[in-house]
This record gives C-alpha cells, structure tokens and sequence, in this order.
C-alpha cells in the first residue's frame, strides 16, 4: 500500500497541477522535495571559460534556468545586453520567460515549436550570420554543439550553472513509500545523501529513458516508468499505478 510519495521536484505554483487530483482523489500524501538544485557560478568562474558574451549577436536558452543565470551572472559582470540582441528560444514558454529581463519584441524573439533541440536549428539556420552564444549547465552534452556546427553556424558554450546534490538534514524524516524521480542527478543524489540505501519495498518511478537507466545502473528496482505510448506523463502514470496497486 502507497500512502506517502516524494515527487523530487519543487511544488507546482499552480494549484491546478494533476499531483494535487492524485492526492485527492486516490487519498495519498504528495511531499514536494528535489534531490537536486541548480546554482550559478560565479563571476571569477564564468571569466575562466574566456568567453565574451558581447561578442556574439544571439542568444540560444533552453530552459528557464538558463535565463535566470544569464542575466544574473551578466549583472553581476556588468554586462550591458545591446538592445539589437536576439533570442532563440527552444519553447514559447521559455520565449515568454524573457520578458523578466528585457522587453519581449518578437522580431528578435524565435522559438521552436516541439521543445525539441532540433526544432530551434531551423530558426538559426535562417538566421546564419548571428554569432550565437549558449549558456549551459555543467550536465551538458555535445550533441547541440555538433548539430550546429554540422550547418556552419557560428557558437560558443559557456557553463552559467551547475546542478548540486540538496542534501537532507540529519533530522530530516525519509518515510516515503515511493519516490518520483526525473535525471540521473536525483538518483546520484539519493545514493549521496543515503550511502547504504535499501530500497527494500519503496516503489521507485523514473520519467525519462536517462533516468531510468540510472537507476537501474544503481542496482535499484525500476516500478513505474513514463512517458510510455499509453502515458506520456509522469501523472498519468503515476495516477494508473496507484489505482492498480492500492486498489
């Protein structure tokens, strides 16, 4: 039986969010709580990869947090951002996020349409004299820079933040019955805060190939995986597995 879950992301600001149906409707506790965070580097960090962020004509972000951390660190550096810069944004949403930091003119604002990596390249291409520079997490993969170097765009990466382990306090209860899981990180996490973990009879749920494979990497037993054909969310999965196994 599945009484209590930790979902290992923060809690949904949106009191419409299908985990609070689950909670609900199915009569389980839901306790909103990463594995991981995400922190910036610091100035003296960023001015070690010697890149210079004025020396480009665009920016490529592709996710919210890459935002966030550009124009922090870009504050704190004193960069002035021209107002001629242009924006490439792997969803609407993330396009839409920009307007915290600069005001939103959409002829030089670009996004995908998929949230797709593959789907941005396009827009770029279009676009192919921009000299394109792309902050990155440190869990970053090549995979983006050899697409684009493969149609001769001109791009520069550059680490703006690094995901880190949340570690639990000493007194901090861990009595969950299933625990959520969404990148291999929060399952180097677990086994960092945990060294001797058992998993024993908790439940373990896995969005994304990477992540489940890290946990079976991990020697952990994998109970609920998504997206699959039937469920692509990690809700909706979540919602037929605890009406299969709680009855």
């Amino acid at each position: 039986m599945i009484k209590k879950i930790l979902i290992s992301q923060p809690k949904p600001s949106s009191e419409k969010s299908p985990y609070f149906d689950i909670a609900r409707n199915l009569g389980v506790e839901i306790v909103f709580r990463p594995f991981i965070k995400v922190e910036a580097l610091t100035p003296v960090e960023f001015r070690q990869q010697k890149v210079s962020i004025l020396e480009h004509t665009a920016v490529v972000f592709t996710s919210r947090n890459a935002i966030d951390h550009f124009f922090q660190l870009c504050k704190e550096m004193r960069i002035s951002i021209p107002e001629d810069m242009k924006y490439f944004c792997i969803t609407e949403t993330v396009a839409l996020y920009i307007q915290k930091y600069v005001q939103y003119r959409k002829r030089k604002v670009f996004f995908g349409a998929t949230g797709k990596i593959d789907d941005i390249v396009p827009q770029m291409v279009k676009h192919k004299n921009e000299k394109y520079f792309i902050p990155q997490s440190d869990m970053h993969t090549q995979d983006f820079a050899a697409l684009l170097d493969s149609k001769k765009l001109v791009h520069h990466e550059a680490v703006m933040f690094r995901t880190v382990s949340n570690d639990f306090a000493a007194d901090e209860p861990f009595d969950y019955d299933m625990l959520i899981f969404f990148s291999p990180s929060g399952i180097s996490s677990l086994l960092k805060n945990f060294p001797d973990y058992k998993q024993g009879d908790t439940a373990i749920g896995t969005f994304g190939p990477t992540t489940a494979k890290a946990a079976k990497d991990a020697g952990l037993r994998v109970d609920l995986e998504a997206p699959t054909p039937e469920y692509p969310s990690i809700t909706a999965a979540l919602s037929a597995y605890l009406t299969k196994v709680n009855g």
